[in-house]
């Protein structure tokens, strides 16, 4: 049996955080007959639970995979300084796994956004002798100079660039979500053939086992209207203003409502937004479970997903929730300039706009709001299908194990 080792500093089960790519990844591997061990940090600002631990490593059983917790020191927020001695500590202790895990690996997948943990992983493969392939789930150090505003010139820019670099050049192999990083890549030295893309999706478990909403929230929701539902993140790079603004373009059509479901830094700031603007036809609903999203899902008309125009994106975007979009047979709006990556338009599962145009978002709710429910139906079972074709965890994984143990 061929063992694969995945290091993610911020994975998550389901019960502790969001689970997420590495989590499904790992399992669907799992159920191709591979040995796995998925291995994370615990002190990690996007854990909803902190995992209970013993000792420097905890190797719990869950579900088809071994989940191994490295000890860390905690952190207040996403911005602590200890956060970022905790890029190069985890890169430390991970090169003792080899003393903690029995089974040693054929393949290390080591998974960004940090790429310090790359430097232990190196270790780890050259010890082990084992292929060694590098994740790219967003581009560092070039979104802290492109989006943080940090000088290109600046010592621990120039250090995380060193690695950056050091990954592509001495990796077997390089995968990303992000579709045209490719380009950055080679840019940086990367050889063409050693990339593949393998984009984020959803587990079809999950959607097999979803939950009722509960009866609270189920009174909450607006009744007989025509709903443009949001759910996930109320952050700034979501750029739910620009869709507030298009609510409040809307405000004579009473039928058209808006029902954002989740929470966040942004959701007091929106929520203000919203009463100054009047909005009477907006709706907020505090955060769900994961299992309840699909049944809340079925309750919207369209469904919208955004985000901030950035420079970033034309090397691609892949947002969780436009997935869980898709597989649920609604028509999407999606508002993001993501260069040359169209996913709705190329399945006709939707509209796409330009980012931050409140008036041609409203537009394009007005189009939605205005077709036929046959032609709506058309749309979302577009989406379910493309869904089911490229995004299926299961398959996805299918394409990443043959990158893992091709030559």
């Amino acid at each position: 049996m061929k063992t694969i080792w995945i290091i993610n500093q911020y994975a998550s089960t389901p019960e502790t955080g969001m689970g997420g790519r590495s989590y499904y990844l790992a399992q669907e591997l799992a159920k191709q007959g591979f040995r796995v061990y998925l291995v994370a940090s615990t002190a990690n600002h996007l854990l909803r639970e902190k995992p209970a631990v013993v000792g420097s490593f905890t190797l719990k059983i869950q579900k088809k995979i071994t989940f191994v917790w490295v000890k860390m020191p905690e952190y207040e927020n996403s911005h602590s300084k200890q956060r970022v001695f905790n890029w190069f500590l985890f890169a430390w202790r991970i090169k003792t796994l080899r003393k903690i895990i029995s089974h040693k690996p054929d393949v290390i997948l080591c998974s960004s956004p940090s790429p310090v943990a790359f430097l232990g992983a190196q270790y780890l493969a050259k010890k082990c002798k084992a292929k060694l392939v590098f994740e790219v789930r967003d581009i560092w150090p070039l979104t802290l100079t492109e989006i943080g505003n940090f000088s290109k010139k600046h010592p621990f820019i120039l250090l995380l660039q060193w690695i950056e670099d050091r990954a592509y050049r001495y990796s077997d192999r390089v995968v990303s979500n992000l579709k045209n990083s490719v380009e950055h890549m080679i840019a940086r030295g990367m050889e063409t053939e050693k990339f593949a893309w393998i984009p984020n999706g959803f587990s079809r478990d999950e959607f097999s086992s979803v939950k009722p909403l509960d009866a609270d929230v189920l009174r909450e929701l607006p009744r007989n209207k025509f709903i443009v539902g949001y759910t996930g993140t109320f952050g700034l790079a979501n750029d739910l203003y620009t869709l507030l603004d298009a609510a409040s373009q809307l405000r004579q059509y009473q039928e058209i409502n808006f029902v954002l479901v989740g929470g966040g830094k942004e959701k007091l700031e929106l929520v203000d937004y919203s009463n100054k603007l009047g909005l009477a036809s907006v709706f907020f609903i505090d955060a769900i479970g994961k299992k309840q999203i699909p049944t809340m899902l079925a309750h919207f008309d369209v469904l919208a997903v955004g985000a901030k125009k950035e420079p970033m994106y034309r090397f691609g975007v892949s947002p969780n929730k436009l997935f869980e979009y898709l597989i649920a047979s609604k028509p999407i709006i999606y508002y993001i300039d993501s260069g040359n990556y169209h996913p709705i338009e190329d399945a006709q599962c939707g509209l796409e706009v330009e980012p931050g145009n409140s008036a041609l978002l409203a537009d394009a709710i007005l189009k939605l709001y205005r077709l036929s429910d046959d032609d709506r139906a058309v749309m979302g079972s577009n989406g379910h299908r493309l869904a089911l074709q490229e995004y299926d965890y299961a398959e996805l994984a299918k394409k990443l194990s043959h990158i893992l143990f091709s030559n």
